[in-house]
């Protein structure tokens, strides 16, 4: 499997090349910040425009992940959707994303750019406990081992290019953005080395999963 194994409050999870967090033991992939309708939502507010694949960019990688994986869980971490009305999707990327839904369960963990229930099935909640594991949207401060969350987009540089990242420690793991469009903060900002514990790791994603001690 492409990916960085470790052990977080007794888990054991795999930072997946993707961006991807896999849990093998409970069937569970969880992946945070698709940002679905980006593109949409900035045209719509008059923004910058971009070339409107972002939410079938991110539809393939995750349709991707679950024909690989074919977990019995997912959870998206929050910033599902660029905003609410993002949500309603064209009917061709909702019939796929329903299609991607089948069969599994499905939550949706509320986001500062999605917030409250959406109009989808699944279930849609604030934050999860599963087992010895939370999963919330954004890191909380003085969190206790096992906590999972997203939000900052994390980015790493190595060999003068920036790279998406998971960022792990003894007590937490923020994974990195996996939608198509989304920027990122890099892990030497203060917002990030300020959550992290020293010998945090930073996993870098792209073609394989490299772990590299979190620059700080």
């Amino acid at each position: 499997m492409n990916g960085h194994a470790f052990d977080l409050a007794g888990a054991a999870l795999v930072a997946r090349a993707s961006g991807a967090l896999w849990w093998g033991a409970q069937r569970l992939l969880v992946v945070s910040d698709l940002h679905f309708g980006k593109a949409e939502r900035l045209a719509r507010r008059g923004g910058a425009l971009l070339p409107p694949y972002d939410t079938q960019a991110t539809l393939a990688r995750l349709d991707a992940e679950i024909d690989a994986l074919d977990p019995a869980e997912v959870i998206c971490l929050g910033d599902s959707f660029d905003d609410l009305e993002a949500a309603d999707l064209p009917v061709a990327e909702a019939l796929w994303l329903a299609r991607l839904m089948a069969g599994r369960a499905w939550v949706w963990v509320e986001g500062n750019h999605d917030p409250g229930p959406l109009a989808l099935a699944g279930a849609h909640i604030a934050a999860l406990q599963r087992g010895p594991l939370r999963f919330r949207h954004i890191a909380s401060a003085g969190a206790t081992a096992g906590e999972v969350s997203g939000h900052y987009h994390p980015k790493a540089r190595l060999g003068g290019a920036s790279r998406p990242c998971f960022l792990i420690d003894r007590a937490r793991a923020i994974l990195p953005a996996f939608g198509a469009y989304t920027g990122g903060l890099m892990c030497t900002d203060p917002a990030l080395t300020a959550l992290m514990a020293p010998g945090a790791l930073a996993v870098l994603t792209g073609q394989r999963a490299l772990a590299i001690p979190m620059p700080g």
